[in-house]
């Protein structure tokens, strides 16, 4: 016997029925759907957020024109201009201090290489047992110098001088209790690598280094622009006066600055002009850009060394408080040099970077 077929309902509450049904339908598929639309477009950013280590800033990555074909012969090391890719990371917005490497010392322990004497073994050439002894090249304001006509090799405004490190970045009887803000100084490339693994990041790559300094800018002459000072204004700690004689410091500053000193460009990043110079991962060669890749170039296998220590130069870029316009214009986006590997100064520091996923140790 089959089943009474379903009595119907009159127009009015078979309507009603069916606005109760899609009403429903309606009720269920609205929080799906936004369910949905919110993973795929606010959900990266709130995870972003969440995942972001203290004191740094996301740098999306992109492809870009790395070094300039216009620089001139002095600057001949920027040549050519090339495309380059980079993928995303993290950055620390500022230079590390020395509060933050204080940590990190005591933590571990570490002893920067400049607090140490090198074994006189292993370089049983150095021209003098002085040079043996910890310490680091220092700025001395110098009188009567033409710059432009010291060669390389003979810069009479650096001293070696013993004792001075990062705890005594002006030499011994200098502190840094009021300098807590700081970047710290006198640290080698070691130094640098030793307190990146130890926050569970690492250096920069030069490519990296430049896409991020640019701040979202393409193809400008600084990091903030095209125009040295806009309306006047100057926009990172750099020298002014007669190098290396006389910085009037109508910059505010005639030594480093405390960080955050000048606005941050486009990603929020501070002081990637001037300051100090930053230590990057890469070996330094100045006719690498010629044959550099594409995507994520690392640097050449072995560093530029021109003097002969046979350490080799790790590339730093970004320029410090010693850079004039006349002389060392390196504040500029595309500028790079060499710093030898063995080598600790008063106008070099470093910043990290870490990967979307922490880094694994090298």
């Amino acid at each position: 016997m089959r089943d009474p077929a379903p009595a119907k309902l009159p127009p009015d509450a078979e309507r009603h029925r069916r606005a109760i049904i899609w009403t429903a339908a309606g009720l269920i598929a609205l929080p799906l759907a936004a369910l949905a639309w919110n993973f795929t477009t606010a959900a990266p950013t709130v995870a972003a957020d969440k995942a972001r280590p203290a004191g740094m800033v996301w740098i999306p990555g992109g492809e870009f024109t790395m070094g300039d074909d216009k620089s001139d012969e002095m600057h001949k090391e920027e040549r050519p201009g090339h495309r380059v890719k980079v993928g995303a990371f993290w950055m620390d917005e500022t230079e590390v201090t020395n509060t933050q490497f204080a940590r990190f010392v005591e933590a571990t322990g570490y002893v920067t290489e400049a607090e140490k004497d090198l074994d006189p073994r292993t370089f049983p050439n150095a021209p003098s047992p002085e040079l043996l002894k910890g310490g680091s090249l220092l700025f001395k304001h110098t009188q009567g110098v033409n710059p432009l006509q010291c060669g390389a090799g003979d810069l009479p405004w650096w001293r070696f001088t013993v004792g001075s490190n990062w705890r005594h970045p002006e030499g011994p009887g200098s502190e840094i209790k009021d300098r807590a803000a700081h970047p710290v100084l006198c640290l080698t490339y070691k130094d640098a690598q030793a307190y990146a693994k130890w926050a569970g990041k690492r250096l920069p790559t030069e490519a990296e280094w430049e896409f991020a300094a640019r701040g979202g800018l393409a193809d400008k002459k600084y990091v903030w622009g095209d125009v040295e000072r806009p309306a006047g204004k100057i926009l990172c700690n750099h020298w002014q006066g007669k190098f290396p004689a006389t910085d009037t410091g109508e910059d505010g500053f005639k030594y480093v600055a405390p960080v955050k000193s000048f606005p941050p460009n486009g990603y929020g990043l501070y002081d990637m002009a001037g300051n100090v110079w930053e230590m990057c991962d890469d070996w330094y060669g100045p006719e690498w850009y010629g044959r550099s890749p594409k995507d994520n170039p690392a640097g050449p296998v072995i560093g530029h060394d021109p003097e002969g220590t046979g350490y080799g130069q790790h590339v730093i870029r970004g320029g410090s408080w010693l850079c004039d316009e006349g002389y060392c214009f390196r504040y500029r986006a595309t500028a790079r040099q060499g710093l030898d590997t063995l080598t600790s100064t008063n106008h070099a520091g470093f910043r990290c970077v870490a990967d979307p996923v922490a880094p694994a140790a090298k």
